[in-house]
């Protein structure tokens, strides 16, 4: 039995498959690096699929690429090639006609030549009844009509180049452009067309090589090409327009072909009107392009022009399935679908993970995505604080009711913790054998006992108000200020459930702000520092819950201009207003009195914020801390830990 033979090369049809697939949690902390940076959530997302994740391509670069090939079609060539062509036939044949008359002394047919209008359209219909006396003169000149009606039914048909050979054929053409603009009247009216369509495609089938599937496929094809014919004439100069639309006029004749053609048109705009039909476009050249090229030049474009705005991904509620990969792959090549299919599948995936959603500006990360964001941020801030043992650091407060966690340590006078009688027992009898004395019976000592730590049970109310601002953006805090934010929620999510976090936005105005809502919140140009406004929404929050200890973390890079007024419009100005200190300062107050613990997280050295700063924490109780931008999350978190142990 003889052997196969096999032969192997590289892969180049479609994507590698054996490249593995995208790593979505990758994409999704890829879109957090850029939050936590500073970034518009909206942005990022929208840039994963724009630029593509890690090692792949985006939207970007196929647009980029889109924009290139039409680039290049606007230089493919002069738009009028049809009708130089058609001049340079007509002097071809007026010179064969001339030197067969040389010949002749023929004086009347010498002055219907001398006597041609200049307009080549013109001087075409005028010759029409000419009895021409050179053979050679009569064919050139009857390619001038011939060659132009064979382009223009050929560009509208991409099945006629061979059907329009012999003139018997016309009719057919003629038959068939009838049988379709009686189709797509039917169909413009809702009927079924299904049986209609089939009937039809066997009927004239041969003149669809590209086959459609459908009356909706055959109306996209046969549409397109239209339009290209009508942004054809739309390119041309009012001359050349009038000239073409002359020369077609005579080329299609005056039977039925013309006016079924110029129905059909009417039809196809009519049932896509969404398409380009009277835009021009400048399309230059070194060469000149026939009438066929030209349109199809022109068709190009149109498409390239419908992919680029399909890629732009710019007009709401725009999804990637907007993008019609087949037009891609026609105009892009094969490896720019499969492109757009795997980003695709990455968004596919990204959903049915449930990393992301779409709303109505898009996607969006969903609850699954914010938590592992706010985990990446809390790991940044305050990497060590996940990772202490508990029992390392000091809760000699923790309250006796609260869950063992595991740990022990010495007693020390005061400790209300319950005794670890094992950890007890054990140390006195090492004691004891260490010192050489019998182990039984057991003596206690005091140094002997271990008590059980447990986990605070007491709850705190915490509210963090973080400056909005154009400045905290304009200077950098934008990224610190949403990772400090985001890296204190998960914390209280995660490790202490039973406090309530209320994170407040604010800049003119105050407002509560969720997981989500922190995490897409962008910067706002409209100047103002409503801090008066924040901790009046803080205060509601502390008195929703009054079991819990109340605790108030403010961050700022400014003192406050702004303020509300008894109607709730918000009042800005620079300098501060007074008025906007003293109401400032009653709800610092306020807060005081409900025993609210009020800590101040300064950022930047404005003599104006550390005066107001330093004055408010003189009237709280509270304290002021000055980190490094990038160390903010780590102050606001290990105080915010410390704060809620209270005062109370």
């Amino acid at each position: 039995m003889s052997g196969s033979r096999f032969r192997y090369g590289a892969w180049r049809d479609g994507p590698d498959p054996l490249a593995p697939p995208y790593d979505v949690r990758a994409a999704v902390d890829e879109v957090g690096e850029r939050v936590l940076g500073g970034e518009s959530l909206h942005d990022a997302l929208r840039d994963l699929i724009r630029r593509g994740p890690r090692d792949g391509r985006g939207l970007d670069d196929l647009r980029a690429r889109a924009q290139r090939l039409r680039r290049d079609a606007l230089r493919r060539g002069n738009l009028d090639g049809a009708v130089t062509r058609a001049r340079q036939l007509l002097d071809q044949a007026l010179a064969a006609e001339r030197d067969e008359l040389r010949g002749r002394g023929d004086p009347f047919r010498e002055a219907v030549l001398d006597n041609l209008p200049r307009s080549t359209s013109r001087a075409v219909d005028e010759l029409s009844g000419y009895d021409w006396a050179s053979a050679e003169a009569r064919g050139l000149y009857q390619q001038i009509l011939a060659g132009l009606r064979r382009e223009v039914v050929e560009q509208r048909f991409a099945g006629l180049r061979e059907a329009l050979g012999d003139p018997s054929a016309e009719a057919r053409v003629a038959e068939m452009i009838g049988d379709l603009n009686d189709l797509l009247r039917r169909h413009a009216r809702g009927e079924d067309t299904g049986d209609a369509f089939a009937r039809f495609m066997a009927r004239h089938g041969d003149f669809f090589p590209e086959r459609p599937a459908s009356v909706e496929e055959l109306i996209d094809s046969l549409a397109r090409r239209a339009a290209a014919a009508e942004r054809l004439l739309r390119s041309l100069s009012p001359q050349q327009r009038e000239e073409l639309s002359r020369l077609m006029d005579q080329a299609l004749g005056g039977g039925p072909l013309r006016d079924r053609l110029a129905e059909l048109t009417e039809n196809l705009r009519a049932l896509r009107p969404g398409l380009a039909w009277g835009r021009g476009e400048r399309v230059r050249g070194p060469g000149d392009l026939g009438y066929g090229d030209a349109a199809a030049a022109l068709g190009e474009i149109g498409e390239l022009d419908e992919l680029l705005d399909q890629l732009s991904q710019e007009h709401s509620g725009a999804t990637l399935d907007d993008v019609d990969v087949e037009a891609v792959e026609r105009q892009l090549g094969r490896d720019a679908a499969d492109d757009v299919r795997r980003l695709r599948e990455l968004e596919r995936e990204l959903r049915r993970q449930g990393w992301v959603t779409r709303d109505e500006q898009g996607l969006t990360l969903s609850p699954k995505a914010l938590r592992r964001l706010g985990r990446t941020a809390l790991a940044r801030v305050f990497d060590d604080l996940g990772g202490r043992r508990r029992g390392e650091h000091d809760l000699r407060d923790a309250g006796a009711a609260g869950d063992l966690t595991g740990s022990s340590r010495r007693w020390h006078f005061g400790d209300e913790q319950p005794i670890d009688v094992v950890r007890t027992v054990g140390n006195a009898v090492r004691r004891r054998a260490g010192g050489g004395a019998a182990l039984l019976p057991v003596r206690l000592q005091p140094e002997d006992f271990e008590v059980a730590e447990t986990e605070r049970r007491a709850s705190a109310v915490v509210a963090l108000c973080v400056d909005l601002s154009y400045s905290m953006f304009a200077d950098g805090r934008w990224g610190p200020m949403k990772q400090t934010a985001l890296a204190l929620s998960h914390l209280v999510a995660t490790r202490f459930p039973q406090d309530s976090l209320q994170i407040v936005g604010f800049g003119r105005h105050a407002m509560p702000l969720s997981q989500g809502e922190l995490a897409a919140v962008e910067p706002d140009l409209v100047q103002g520092t409503n801090l008066q406004h924040a901790l009046k929404l803080a205060g509601r929050h502390l008195r929703r819950h009054p079991g819990a200890e109340p605790v108030v973390l403010v961050v700022t890079d400014g003192e406050p201009t702004a303020h509300l007024e008894a109607d709730g419009e918000a009042f800005f100005t620079w300098p501060t207003d007074p008025e906007t200190v003293r109401l400032t300062v009653r709800e610092v107050d306020q807060l005081t009195r409900y025993g609210a613990t009020l800590n101040l997280f300064m950022l930047g050295e404005e003599p104006g914020l550390r005066r107001f700063v330093d004055a408010v924490a003189q009237r709280s109780g509270g304290r002021v801390f000055s980190p490094d931008v990038g160390e903010l999350g780590r102050y606001v978190v290990d105080d915010y830990v410390r704060s809620r142990r209270g005062r109370r």
